[in-house]
């Protein structure tokens, strides 16, 4: 349970430095300022277990969306609160993260995209995946997500996923 801690904690604090570089390096116009800063907010509370806060940054309508190979458990897409906190439970039961990192983040308007890699072990099978990117294209309307679009490689997720 301490290495779990200790590992949000790493995590949370690595994804601050990077958010914090990335916010600091380009000019936004206010909306799309604070399209940028409800994404990352919501990612920060994802990443640190806050479900508070997810719930707060969650629009009633969110719409959360993963693309990839349908016999993992956690693809597809979840509509409203509760039914992406139900999915969100599938998912924390099928990967555990041990490395999230944010390479790339833009945002025009209300919408925010984020690149970086990962790397997780699958409890079904035990194996680690290995280094793997991801993408994600996200949605905020009225300081809230509406939107949760995620792209991983999920060829090699499986491969770990099914031993």
């Amino acid at each position: 349970m301490n290495r779990r801690i200790l590992l949000k904690t790493s995590l949370g604090a690595s994804l601050a430095i990077i958010l914090g570089q990335h916010a600091g390096a380009q000019t936004m116009d206010e909306q799309t300022q604070a399209s940028f800063d409800t994404v990352m907010a919501f990612m920060g509370a994802m990443g640190s277990g806050d479900m508070e806060t997810m719930g707060k940054l969650m629009a009633d309508d969110m719409v959360w969306h993963n693309e990839g190979d349908a016999s993992l458990p956690w693809i597809g897409g979840a509509e409203g609160k509760e039914n992406i906190f139900a999915f969100l439970g599938v998912f924390s039961e099928n990967l555990q993260t041990t490395l999230w990192e944010n390479t790339d983040a833009f945002a025009s308007g209300d919408t925010v995209a984020v690149f970086g890699k990962m790397n997780g072990v699958t409890p079904h099978s035990g194996k680690e995946i290995g280094e793997f990117n991801f993408a994600l294209r996200s949605k905020v309307r009225d300081g809230q997500v509406v939107l949760w679009h995620w792209f991983e490689d999920s060829f090699a997720v499986s491969r770990a996923y099914h031993g």
